[in-house]
């Protein structure tokens, strides 16, 4: 940190000699630079240099100005590391002095961050910076065409999403295979042959350079999902889809610890003897007489795994007779994605909807697999907390602790736990309007759109005016996160008022004590909360939040398993908030059990990944295409 301090100083004399240049000029200097560097001088050699161009052109282009502790942030991430910034410390301007630094070698630099809106607001907020050093921005987003992709990543500098880099990695991949197999591979010879009609040529080029904006988001809490891209459909997708369909109707039949048990620890489903007894004796179309009986179980369990785990308004919406998944850390619509293992197929079934064809997959990757393959990875987050040993282990990275520009003004409120819903729901709506008497402004978070819109009826028989912001009001978003911070504002939200929402309070607002954040409950993981209470007290405004909990939160049910959290709900039953007080840290308890099993998850994720890449590289495969169709 010292070092790097004294090239801070180095940094800033640049600058001062940069200030007697016209725009034209500082152009002229950046390409210069590009020269230097294509011509042997390395990265680290030029980087004062390169940092003051950056720094100068911020101050001209968008009037910001990076802080001291901003150019030791992008030291840290050129350098390998993950810097870890507190929200609001601006990570989105401190992303644009690595992301130049390695543009400088021409062979472009990936950006990428947790969802479209966030990559599209990113790049264009920091474009003018980038051109008036003469250097490109793309962007890449689910509805990007695949010709404007080729575009986007031909540009000095490419923001994107994990999974829409994933896809493209994975699309190139096969498309290169069916080129060269001549009707060998028969998956890889189809798919190929679609992406030729949109793009002559894979759309990517080097892994060179990537900075991973949330890196605890994407590194962690996504790598647990891997991106597939799905083959052609079977022969056999009509009898699939009436075993779907045969399943969930049947299902109303079946009897917890008579005809299946419940693994507390995974949520895992198995039939008893007699649940396959009463499977058999359920009638069931012609189309399944060929279909294998215990395929037939199978299919029975995780239908009712899915009636038990999928709620409607909270894990997926219902749009346009398609079923969208909302994404658990982000709150967004995930689109475009579907669960796996026949699991969207069984919630289209249920809901009554069309129900897709489950193709099978032609390519996959992991995201450790996918980023592992660049020849630079950085990230910034401001939520690593207790990952930084996983993220050294598995990426090799380092956490670097940047500080904060001002001292953090954030207070903490005591807890409050209740014995039930109702109760809790009830003492956050007294909440709001108390805070709501001296005009502050209040955020409300929530974990789903459903638990949200519940907030929001109640708010409303109270009298208070709000804002709602879910998945289902995205036109509204960036008119509501403007106006959160103004004196007498309440917004309603779910995690899309988290990660990378700048909610900028008002003079007036400040001066009564600045924004106040609710949360309603504990999240699976203990950085998604942090996220949320980040939305206040940035740069050294003022601001506080409090944490409400109850017995009937999904924490505890998912911590400790539904037989355990059904006995603490009844031991407390008739307790009263200020004796429920100090119960928090059993709360805290089941989210670390949670994020501990889900750490093993990416773990063995990685270790099969791992074995069968061996195994397809032995047998002269390419490893990350699918050889069924073979």
């Amino acid at each position: 940190m010292s070092r790097w301090r004294g090239q801070v100083r180095r940094i800033l004399d640049k600058q001062n000699s940069l200030r007697s240049l016209n725009d034209r000029q500082l152009r002229k200097q950046s390409l210069a630079l590009r020269y230097k560097v294509l011509s042997g001088s390395t990265l680290d050699s030029i980087l004062p240099e390169a940092f003051a161009l950056v720094r100068e052109a911020a101050t001209r282009a968008v009037s910001m100005s990076h802080y001291e502790v901003q150019l030791i942030g992008g030291m840290a991430m050129h350098f390998g590391g993950i810097a870890v910034m507190q929200t609001g410390e601006g990570k989105t301007l401190t992303a644009t002095l690595p992301m130049y630094l390695a543009a400088l070698e021409g062979k472009g630099a990936h950006l990428v961050t947790a969802n479209d809106y966030l990559a599209a607001r990113d790049a264009e907020l920091m474009k003018p910076v980038y051109e008036m050093l003469g250097m490109s921005v793309g962007v890449v987003n689910s509805d990007t065409p695949r010709p404007r992709r080729q575009q986007a990543y031909a540009c000095d500098m490419t923001y994107s999403t994990a999974k829409e880099i994933g896809f493209d990695f994975l699309r190139d991949r096969i498309f290169r295979r069916g080129q060269r197999s001549e009707g060998g591979h028969l998956i890889a010879s189809m798919v190929s042959e679609k992406l030729a009609g949109t793009s002559q040529s894979p759309v990517q080029r080097e892994m060179n350079f990537i900075l991973i904006d949330e890196a605890d988001s994407i590194l962690i809490d996504e790598a647990r999902t891997p991106l597939i891209v799905s083959s052609m459909p079977d022969a056999i997708v009509k009898a699939k889809i009436a075993l779907y369909k045969w399943a969930v109707e049947s299902i109303s039949q079946f009897e917890e610890g008579d005809h299946f048990e419940v693994d507390a620890e995974s949520s895992r489903i198995d039939l008893s003897a007699d649940g396959r007894k009463l499977v058999r004796k359920i009638p069931q179309p012609d189309i399944l007489q060929e279909t294998p009986v215990l395929d037939i179980y199978e299919q029975v369990e995780q239908a009712l795994f899915v009636d038990k785990n999928y709620i409607r308004d909270r894990h997926y919406v219902i749009r346009d007779g398609e079923v969208v998944i909302v994404d658990e850390f982000t709150g967004r619509l995930a689109e475009g994605r579907k669960w796996r293992s026949g699991i969207h197929q069984s919630i289209e079934a249920r809901e009554g909807l069309e129900v897709t064809m489950d193709n099978g997959q032609a390519a996959r990757v992991t995201v450790q697999d996918l980023f592992l393959r660049y020849d630079r990875l950085c990230g910034m987050t401001g939520t690593v907390a207790n990952s930084g040993t996983e993220l050294r282990k598995i990426y090799g990275t380092r956490v670097v602790h940047v500080p904060t520009n001002k001292p953090p003004r954030r207070k903490q409120w005591p807890d409050r736990v209740f014995a039930t819903d109702d109760h809790k729901w009830d003492a956050i709506a007294a909440e709001v309007i108390e805070v709501h008497k001296s005009g502050r402004p209040v955020l409300i978070g929530t974990r789903s759109i459903d638990k949200s819109e519940r907030l929001s009826q109640l708010l409303t028989r109270q009298g208070i005016n709000h804002d709602v912001l879910n998945a289902r009001h995205l036109a509204r978003e960036a008119d509501i996160v403007s106006g959160a911070g103004q004196v007498g504002r309440v917004t309603v939200a779910t995690n899309m008022a988290g990660r990378g929402t700048d909610i900028k309070i008002s003079s007036a607002a400040h001066d009564l004590g600045g924004l106040h954040v609710i949360c309603t409950e504990l999240h699976d993981s203990a950085r998604i909360d942090r996220q949320l209470i980040g939305r206040c007290g940035r740069q050294g405004d003022p601001g506080t939040y409090r944490q409400f909990m109850s017995y009937e939160d999904d924490i505890l049910e998912t911590g400790y398993g539904e037989q355990k959290a059904g006995k603490l709900k009844k031991t407390y039953a008739n307790r009263s908030s200020d004796s429920l007080a100090g119960n928090s840290r059993m709360f805290r308890a089941a989210q670390q059990k949670i994020e501990t099993r889900h750490f093993q998850s990416r773990k063995m994720l990685l270790f099969h990944e791992k074995n069968r890449q061996e195994v397809q590289r032995e047998m002269g495969q390419d490893p990350y295409l699918d050889t069924a169709g073979a």
